[in-house]
């Protein structure tokens, strides 16, 4: 049931920057790091992006649950030619879409090799035809992303400034490296100030950087703020419920950053710092 047009694909490529992919981890609770998902994609969204957002975890609190998309309906499905891609993308918004991975979580082995074939050629098309993808994502027991597509993608770590948080940011960073060798990981601090989220990043810099060699990038934070929850109490973003919000600010303004980038054919790699002044 699935058609992919190779052809097709091939021009899309050649004709302008290719699409990104942003792969989140999180050192935070599901929760947190699904509301902020949610809230970046919608804010993506208005700044005129493509924005598909693609949920491995299948679990009550990853941003499938948070938008409604259906889990009998997903991408491992297409490759099994068992539904059309059409069926298994839900439409959120203008410009913002959502699809689940599987029904379960996955493992990098956990899948027969045909369909785990099948299942990265879905997830190549896919991303062909956004200009951003988002991945809520975690890495399983032998430090790999359910989809090997993911090893080429933008890892983003997402921190806060408790200390424990931090240490289990740098304890993803160094099992993600481990395995994938010096290549540059994001940093989003979240329920912080300007001042301590880039004290928190320059930390992790000069650690990741000495005992690791591995480079980390400041992709920018978002300030705590009591409205983020009360937009999820009501099942809205808090751009939507509340615009003039610190982190409704903080979001758009980090979105137009990440869509600036994804518009251009800047890549990050060797660029040492993409922080988002918010100016709050």
């Amino acid at each position: 049931m699935a058609n992919f047009d190779q052809a097709e694909g091939l021009r899309r490529m050649l004709a302008g920057p290719k699409p990104r992919v942003l792969t989140f981890l999180s050192a935070l609770k599901d929760e947190e790091k699904s509301g902020m998902l949610v809230n970046l994609g919608v804010s993506l969204a208005r700044q005129g992006s493509q924005v598909l957002m693609i949920d491995t975890r299948a679990s009550d609190d990853s941003i499938g649950a948070w938008m409604n998309a259906r889990n009998d309906r997903t991408l491992l499905d297409v490759a099994k030619q068992q539904r059309t891609m059409s069926e298994a993308i839900k439409i959120v918004a203008s410009g913002l879409s959502v699809t689940m991975l599987a029904r379960h979580s996955i493992t990098s082995t956990g899948l027969i090799a045909e369909n785990s074939r099948q299942l990265s050629r879905v997830f190549d098309h896919l991303v062909s035809s956004s200009d951003l993808v988002v991945v809520d994502t975690d890495i399983d027991a032998e430090d790999s992303f359910p989809l090997s597509s993911l090893d080429d993608s933008e890892i983003v770590i997402q921190v806060s400034a408790d200390p424990t948080r931090i240490k289990a940011a740098y304890g993803l960073i160094k099992r993600v490296s481990n395995r994938l060798g010096r290549r540059q990981y994001g940093i989003l601090v979240s329920g912080a100030s300007e001042k301590e989220a880039r004290l928190i990043y320059t930390n992790m810099a000069q650690a990741a950087s000495r005992y690791l060699a591995v480079p980390l990038h400041f992709v920018g934070y978002v300030p705590e703020d009591e409205h983020v929850r009360k937009a999820a109490h009501l099942g809205r973003s808090v751009i939507d419920a509340f615009p003039k919000a610190c982190a409704s600010m903080a979001f758009s303004r980090l979105a137009a950053q990440l869509a600036t980038t994804a518009r251009s054919t800047l890549c990050l790699k060797g660029v040492p710092e993409l922080g988002v002044g918010l100016g709050i």
